[in-house]
């Protein structure tokens, strides 16, 4: 028996874990790669089926490209995407690390759990119940809000057609979704801090806050830097669900949330372009995977130990 099958039978136990991952993977992203050549191809199907429509296709060079950066919306839906992916990064990581310490200082540890729970439930909601969640606060004639203003003394706000209090609404929105999932990652770091490095900083005097700084916040370092530069990476990629269906398709929100994944579906839902959807989404990977190289790269030069590679 050769060294690999030798070093296949030793580990099987390993390799079948991680056989339904690697299974998705090959699935759902490395064979749809294939695909990728609908970006350069006039696709039109025909009755021969996918693949001999995908052969007999025109190719048509970058005019998918071409077509997605000529429109009028491609200003809008790149600085929306870029900004709000700004935001959701540099919020998302002060308060993921923020509610996680808070999390760790508590000398409940079974109120923690129903604390870290609770954080951890809208990760699993869908968008669809979260976008209704919403329509009970903002709804114009019965929505929560509304109530509380009229109450005070104040005129209803039309939520769904007043574009300027979308930005706030989905970044709040977007990050509570997240921050309880991120939370989690970090307070498994800090569980796996060696004690002895607080109980030597309170020997010496040190305030909670002094071990936080100190401490706490310094080994967390290099899993923020790498969590950040994997956000970096999609950083041209938007939750489709938040811009979709938190705002309910609102044509008059559309100039703030209006992002490219969203420009992409409309414009194969209304049109069928099929080249165009997929030159986006090439795009999309290509960017990102330049943005990682550089963010990786920078990060190598200043802390060699943090980079990912």
């Amino acid at each position: 028996m050769s060294a690999f099958l030798k070093k296949v039978v030793r580990n099987r136990a390993l390799l079948i874990m991680i056989l339904p991952g690697t299974i998705w993977f090959l699935v759902f992203a490395y064979l749809p790669m294939f695909g990728t050549v609908l970006a350069f191809k006039d696709f039109r199907i025909s009755r021969d089926g996918f693949f001999a429509s995908v052969m007999n296709s025109e190719w048509v060079g970058f005019k998918n490209f071409e077509y997605l950066f000529s429109t009028n919306d491609a200003y809008i839906i790149t600085r929306n995407t870029i900004l709000y992916n700004l935001a959701f990064i540099l919020l998302g990581l002060v308060i993921s690390v923020t509610f996680a310490i808070l999390l760790s200082e508590l000398v409940n540890k079974k109120m923690a759990k129903v604390y870290q729970t609770g954080m951890f439930l809208p990760h699993f909601l869908s968008w669809v119940i979260i976008s209704y969640f919403a329509f009970t606060f903002l709804s114009m004639d019965k929505g929560v809000l509304n109530q509380i203003i009229t109450f005070f003394g104040g005129e209803k706000i039309s939520w769904y057609s007043e574009s300027k209090y979308w930005p706030f609404i989905l970044i709040f929105v977007g990050i509570w979704k997240g921050v309880g999932y991120n939370s989690v990652i970090y307070l498994a770091s800090i569980t796996g801090i060696d004690k002895s490095y607080y109980e030597a900083a309170v020997i010496d005097g040190a305030t909670k806050w002094k071990q936080i700084r100190y401490i706490t916040i310094p080994l967390l370092k290099p899993l923020m830097i790498i969590l950040t530069i994997l956000a970096i990476g999609g950083i041209f990629r938007s939750d489709f669900g938040l811009f979709y269906q938190l705002p309910k398709d609102s044509g008059a929100l559309y100039p703030v949330t209006n992002v490219i994944d969203t420009f992409v579906y409309r414009g194969l839902m209304n049109m069928g372009d099929v080249g165009m959807s997929t030159a986006a989404g090439l795009y999309q990977s290509l960017v990102g995977l330049v943005l990682i190289l550089i963010a990786n790269y920078i990060v190598r030069k200043l802390e060699r130990d943090h980079a990912i590679f």
